[in-house]
């Protein structure tokens, strides 16, 4: 049976924190306001987790 290498759909805070090159600390705040966002419009959301679609949306909207 062949591997197939499946891209990641959620990150933890370590991750969010290792990708945007924050503090760990910050990264939990930005991943519960992003979660309450999502939270707001209807959607479901896993604890401790965020979502890399849209993590990355929100990350690329504040970059200059």
């Amino acid at each position: 049976m062949e591997e197939v290498a499946l891209e990641k759909r959620t990150y933890g805070a370590g991750e969010v924190a290792q990708l945007l090159g924050v503090s760990k600390a910050y990264a939990y705040k930005l991943k519960r306001r992003l979660n309450a966002e999502l939270e707001a419009e209807g959607m479901l959301t896993i604890p401790g987790k965020v979502s890399a679609t849209y993590l990355e949306a929100a990350s690329s909207e504040t970059r200059p």
